[in-house]
């Protein structure tokens, strides 16, 4: 090992598989406060699933906890990860970890909101290859998506076989037409990266029809 993550995974690790630590959470539950010390839950269902300890010091959050890799020996690891703060609106200020992975020699050092639990230390996706589900989803589905999440926020039903919700009370008109634009662009997006792709079983008049070829 030249550092943390040394060597970075051949295959791309998912998301929702690892457990995260994510920086705006903790900084809202009051763990990144110096002389704060306890330890952090992951839970499903409402058991508990696994725990680790943890302690803020001026500038870093420092991790206290025992992994075991592909059947070996536990082994203990205290990791500490600097941390960063932006300016916000209003006097706030947002943290940031400092991904402390060494990958291939080289170190990292990516200001990030996450890290990831990809192997022996929490580092962030990049230095762990992890990608979410919905980076490997075709793209007309990640288009549908995020158009089906609009029309639900508008207070209307998923799938293009619904009307657009009329403009929420309190609403600025300017807003919904924004959103109302959004949602018309994903579909319209996702009609033709589908057409795109079986483009080939089509019959030259639809062709000529859907591109105008």
């Amino acid at each position: 090992m030249g550092g943390y993550g040394s060597g970075r995974p051949g295959h791309k690790q998912k998301a929702e598989d690892c457990r995260s630590l994510d920086v705006n959470r903790l900084h809202r539950e009051g763990c990144l406060e110096p002389g704060r010390m306890g330890n952090w839950v992951w839970s499903r269902n409402g058991e508990e699933i696994s725990r680790i300890g943890y302690r803020a010091e001026e500038g870093r959050f420092v991790l206290d906890y025992r992994v075991r890799l592909y059947g070996g020996e536990w082994e203990s690891i205290e990791q500490p990860t600097r941390l960063t703060y932006t300016p916000c609106n209003y006097g706030n200020k947002r943290p940031y970890f400092i991904c402390p992975g060494v990958v291939n020699g080289r170190a990292c050092g990516r200001r990030v909101g996450k890290l990831f639990s990809g192997g022996r230390y929490f580092l962030c996706r990049h230095c762990y290859n992890v990608a979410y589900s919905s980076q490997s989803e075709p793209r007309y589905d990640r288009m549908l998506r995020r158009a089906n999440k609009l029309r639900i926020a508008l207070g209307g039903e998923p799938g293009t076989a619904h009307w657009i919700a009329p403009k929420p009370k309190g609403m600025w008109q300017r807003t919904y037409q924004r959103k109302r634009w959004e949602i018309q662009w994903c579909e319209d997006q996702a009609n033709q990266a589908f057409l795109s792709k079986y483009r080939h079983l089509l019959s030259d008049a639809e062709l000529r029809m859907y591109f105008d070829t």
